[in-house]
């Protein structure tokens, strides 16, 4: 075990791009930045899990496809990996993202370890455990156990909290720690990046995300065809995944001359620093990394006033929030701010400001450590 000042922290999550992920990346680089020992643990090195970082290791996780079972099970596997590790380096807990099936596994990695080694479990709810499968009788009572088990329970909204006691009729005690969010230095300038992506002065509005259902890429579109302005604008997409599924409808509506995309980007904060208006249509968000990500770059956002987003950014103090669905809305914001610089200007100061107050890791990280070492006792 670790020594009562640094602890020694697995990390699961899954590894495809998507908040959870980029979290439990962040998370880990930051722990371990602070002297704490992280050992990421998955079936896939995690989209921005540093390459190289003293006190960061990555195991993965085999998954063999038997003819067996109809599907491949990653379960078992993880969890044995997780006890693997657990034995092998001493681990003090194990931090899941997502109860399924990340929390599941730890939970039978502790039941297979002896009672002195076994780590406490910490899990994070980002969302879908509650919004999707905690209302599907399939895995809604298995969601419940792997919290009743864990040693502590977090989510990243208070609105998420509140979903989870609602949809899942859990009594335990859940604790709300924000995302966050600590940009690197950019390595090009926003000249060169405007420069590289055709721009000149247009004004750039901004999309990041997965493009799962949930983030309505389609409303996104709709919305874009209803901005009418004289000043020029364009929208970059930074997709976490193939986008070419939507390219028919980009080319229906007429769009083809104002979207540019960039797929799973690893260097974000270039391409935050040359955009000038985020703009977001998610039909559900617990927290929105991504318009988080943004803020932290004096970039006002045009979003839409679902789940955790009213935590993250207040409606005209730092940014523009909007009734899901509400296209009309979201195009008149975001023309406002197309045509407005001392509008972008007041809000964005004010979102640059309520980020780094809220959600940097110097306001968050302190937070998990403390939970840390409270589910660990003496450790």
């Amino acid at each position: 075990m670790a020594s009562a000042q640094f602890l020694k922290i697995g990390i699961t999550c899954y590894p495809s791009v998507g908040g959870s992920g980029i979290l439990a990346s962040i998370l880990g680089e930051e722990l371990a930045r602070r002297g704490h020992e992280v050992h990421f643990i998955s079936y896939g090195r995690p989209f921005r899990m540093p390459a190289e970082a003293p006190r960061v290791y990555f195991h993965p996780v085999e998954i063999n496809d038997y003819e067996l079972f109809k599907y491949p099970d990653y379960t078992l596997p993880l969890s044995v990996k997780m006890a693997e590790v657990t034995r092998e380096h001493g681990l003090d807990l194990l931090h899941v993202h997502y109860a399924v099936p990340h929390a599941t596994a730890a939970i039978l990695a502790r039941d297979m370890l002896p009672t002195d080694l076994q780590p406490k479990v910490v899990t994070t709810l980002h969302g879908t455990d509650t919004t999707l499968l905690g209302r599907d009788p399939g895995y809604g009572p298995a969601i419940r156990h792997a919290l009743s088990c864990s040693d502590a329970v977090t989510t990243v909204s208070n609105f998420l909290r509140r979903e989870t006691i609602r949809v899942l009729k859990v009594e335990r005690p859940i604790e709300v720690i924000y995302n966050f969010f600590e940009p690197k230095e950019p390595k090009r300038s926003r000249e060169a990046v405007r420069k590289a992506l055709g721009l000149g002065d247009e004004v750039l509005l901004l999309h990041a995300s997965n493009l799962r259902p949930v983030k309505r890429i389609d409303l996104l579109l709709e919305t874009m065809t209803k901005i009418v302005t004289p000043v020029p604008f364009k929208l970059l997409v930074m997709a976490g995944g193939d986008f070419a599924p939507f390219l028919p409808e980009v080319q229906r509506l007429g769009l083809e001359n104002r979207i540019i995309v960039r797929e799973n980007v690893t260097e974000i904060e270039d391409y935050l620093q040359a955009a000038d208006v985020g703009l977001f249509t998610s039909e559900m968000e617990s927290f929105c990394l991504s318009l988080l990500e943004a803020m932290c770059f004096g970039c006002p956002s045009v979003s839409t006033a679902v789940g955790g987003i009213p935590e993250v950014a207040v409606h005209e103090e730092s940014g523009l929030l909007y009734p899901f669905g509400d296209a009309d809305a979201l195009a008149a914001g975001a023309k406002r701010l197309i045509e407005e610089p001392a509008s972008r200007s007041r809000l964005g100061g004010a979102a640059k400001a309520r980020a780094k107050q809220l959600f940097s890791a110097d306001a968050i990280v302190p937070q998990y450590e403390a939970l840390y070492r409270r589910v660990c006792g003496s450790r």
